[in-house]
């Protein structure tokens, strides 16, 4: 995710650092070099043209606008969904842990000990899952992450899962049955606790809802290819009107298309790696921090972005 300060106005015209310029220079600088050719060669009289009227090209601009304008609304909404669901798991981890440590340990002289293990316990395990969650969503291992909060053989059977957020989260129902057993919780604690987990259990589901369920690959096609074809077109609808602004005008109108279509690209994948993506390992780190320092433990640095992004 890019974080930085807004810059000043002109600036603002001039940044490149965190935009989508850099992905799509290329594209907007070949339909420009098109452009040139287009006029060179019609100021030669080595071309003419049929239609020299920009008029048709002007109506499949505004279709175009609005078509790229839905699917910039609908990645962006599965963007805000994305964000929803992770502000949510922040809220559900940070009540689980409170609930966690008021419940068990409770300084019982005959055992001063044991619902403080058990709290710490559930707390490490609920740190990991974020991490574990992150690493799910983004096809990544990130073993280091989630082991280092986990004590053998819990960690062997966690790395061990092809679904390791779903491994945690079955951890922590099977620790709370058992202390329920023990008596270390009551029915009414018990079902705070494990409401707690299914809340986490269905921010986890919507996630993998999100990630598994891209729009239509057909949509996005038709979309990518008259966005090219118009700005390939463009030139000849231009050139004998605008002459030699033709290639400025062509380039402005690619570079809008063209970054609306890559955005639209980085925005329906909430959970990846691009520049406008979800930080997901700072939210993680967050959360960490929090819960460990519920527990009075050492906390770790928050992330901090590199470059402007953060991770």
């Amino acid at each position: 995710m890019i974080v930085r300060p807004r810059p000043g106005f002109f600036k603002l015209l001039f940044v490149v650092r965190g935009t989508i310029l850099p992905r799509v220079l290329p594209h907007v600088l070949g339909v420009a070099a098109l452009a040139t050719l287009v006029v060179l060669t019609l100021k030669l009289g080595h071309l003419r043209l049929p239609v020299t009227s920009p008029a048709p090209l002007s109506l499949l601009g505004i279709a175009l606008s609005i078509f790229l304008g839905f699917r910039n609304n609908a990645c962006y909404d599965r963007w805000w969904e994305g964000r929803k669901q992770w502000g949510a798991l922040i809220i559900e981890v940070r009540a689980f842990t409170h609930a966690t440590i008021a419940l068990l340990d409770d300084g019982r002289a005959e055992l001063p000990d044991v619902g403080r293990q058990a709290a710490r316990r559930l707390v490490h395990r609920t740190i990991a899952f974020p991490y574990a969650l992150a690493a799910h969503l983004r096809s990544q291992d990130a073993a280091e992450a989630i082991g280092r909060h986990l004590e053998e053989p819990e960690r062997s059977r966690v790395l061990g899962s092809g679904n390791r957020p779903n491994a945690l989260l079955r951890e922590h129902q099977l620790e709370l049955a058992r202390l329920l057993r023990e008596g270390r919780l009551t029915d009414i604690t018990w079902a705070a606790l494990n409401e707690r987990v299914h809340a986490m259990m269905s921010i986890f589901t919507a996630c993998e809802r999100i990630r598994l369920t891209p729009l239509p690959f057909a949509y996005t096609v038709l979309l990518h290819r008259t966005a090219y074809l118009f700005c390939l077109l463009l030139p000849f609808g231009l050139a004998e009107s605008m002459g030699w602004f033709t290639p400025v005008l062509t380039a402005m109108i690619a570079y809008t298309f063209f970054g609306l279509d890559l955005l639209s690209e980085e925005l329906e994948e909430p959970f990846g790696e691009a520049p406008n993506d979800l930080p997901l390992l700072a939210m993680s780190r967050t959360a960490e921090i929090n819960m460990l320092e519920s527990l009075g433990e050492p906390q770790p640095e928050p992330l901090r972005p590199k470059d402007f992004v953060l991770g």
